[in-house]
């Protein structure tokens, strides 16, 4: 039986010793490694999942798909590959060798033990469509994004909002000490252009940057790819296509509106947020905790982080996000919507550090018109907490509970 294991870092307080970090995901992966014979996992890079799937099963074998001896014996004979690396077995970056799927399926099928596969990738639909081909009832496929405020709060490790908000939450920021502005210079360089360049034919680099510097500036907002074509010279197709692989290389979030007949007319365009609020000020220049307390979008990347720490408590759980927001054509909004039980939970989310009885108008408003909405939330940056009829206040290091 397989048990959930921790996740090494070193402490932020004392230089040399190092912490042990549980990542909530943890207890999930145990679990499905004992239901099924494939796990896999996905996420964005660097987020932890080879160090995850180690540390957690110590015993298997582990192949690297990126290495080119190794991706070169995997395509090109995979039984020989599997006479080297036996399961049970880690494979990282399988997306690499899509082929190798099929080998699998044979195997597991051949020898249905479970969790004697454990396979890691960074493509979301690329790996999802070739593990829906050969994989289908054979393995649980769960998503690692990077570290959450509540996992780094078990550890002792607590920031300012601002902290946070130029930070980030990539591990090696937490257990390497890397410049977080170095760190996400080279994320792009290294990783995102590269993946890009792997799914689409990217004819210029330069309007793809633009783009995404672009789609850091709107994070919040209501997408509209016609504005950002004008201002980057690109045809909304063109965009549509690079947002849909920023999303499947897990960079960015699609929040996508949620739609009941209320009597209204409602917004049907979603909202983009950043898997990580780090790279999202990085794009935005932001270069230091006291220019994100200065920037004019301190707003949008706070919605950005908390709105994201929302989807890790699901995802770490195993469940579906079922988040949402709401927006209908007379200016009424609900920043986020939790729903849970066919029930729905409004949410608001206020960068400030001061309570304003206002920031409850939204989700008043929503209660009134939505039959199945049930008391909300208000996550701001404030510590005063009054309990209102109509919803709780909450610190945004204190909210991982309710999302799960």
């Amino acid at each position: 039986m397989y048990r959930f294991a921790y996740f090494t870092l070193e402490s932020h307080q004392s230089e040399g010793t190092r912490t042990v970090i549980l990542r909530q995901i943890a207890r999930e992966l145990a679990a499905t490694a004992n239901e099924f014979p494939v796990v896999t996992i996905i996420g964005p890079r660097q987020a932890g999942k080879t160090t995850l799937a180690r540390m957690q099963f110590p015993n298997h074998a582990y192949a690297n798909l990126e290495a080119p001896d190794i991706r070169l014996l995997a395509t090109s004979d995979p039984h020989a590959f599997f006479s080297q690396f036996p399961p049970p077995v880690i494979i990282d970056e399988i997306q690499r060798v899509p082929e190798l799927l099929s080998t699998i399926q044979v195997l597991a099928d051949s020898n249905p033990q479970r969790g004697q596969y454990i396979l890691t990738g960074s493509h979301q639909l690329r790996l999802q469509e070739a593990v829906a081909q050969s994989l289908a009832g054979r393995t649980a496929l769960l998503r690692l994004l990077p570290l959450s405020i509540s996992e780094l709060k078990a550890t002792g490790i607590t920031h300012t909002r601002d902290e946070f908000i130029y930070q980030g939450f990539m591990p090696r920021l937490y257990n390497e000490k890397v410049n977080p502005t170095r760190l996400y210079r080279n994320y792009c360089q290294t990783y995102i252009e590269r993946d890009i360049r792997q799914m689409i034919n990217l004819r210029r680099l330069t309007d793809f940057e633009n783009f995404t510097r672009l789609l850091a500036g709107r994070v919040g907002q209501i997408l509209n790819l016609s504005s950002l074509s004008n201002d980057i010279g690109v045809s909304s197709t063109t965009l549509k296509e690079w947002l849909s692989v920023l999303e499947a290389s897990h960079t960015t979030f699609r929040l996508n509106p949620y739609f009941e007949n209320f009597g209204k007319r409602i917004i049907k365009s979603p909202k983009i947020y950043f898997t990580d609020v780090g790279l999202a000020s990085y794009l935005l220049g932001i270069e230091s905790p006291a220019l994100a307390a200065r920037d004019p979008l301190i707003g949008n990347l706070f919605e950005n982080m908390v709105v994201i720490e929302a989807l890790k408590a699901r995802l770490n759980a195993g469940k579906e996000p079922e988040l949402y927001f709401y927006r209908d054509n007379k200016g009424n909004e609900v920043d986020l919507l939790f729903r849970q039980n066919r029930q729905l939970i409004p949410i608001e989310i206020k960068s400030a550090m001061t309570f304003n009885p206002e920031f409850a108008k939204g989700i008043a408003q929503f209660q009134k018109i939505a039959s199945s909405a049930q008391k909300g939330h208000i996550i701001y940056a404030g510590n005063l907490t009054p309990e209102l009829s109509h919803a709780s206040v909450l610190h945004f290091t204190d909210v991982d509970h309710i999302f799960r």
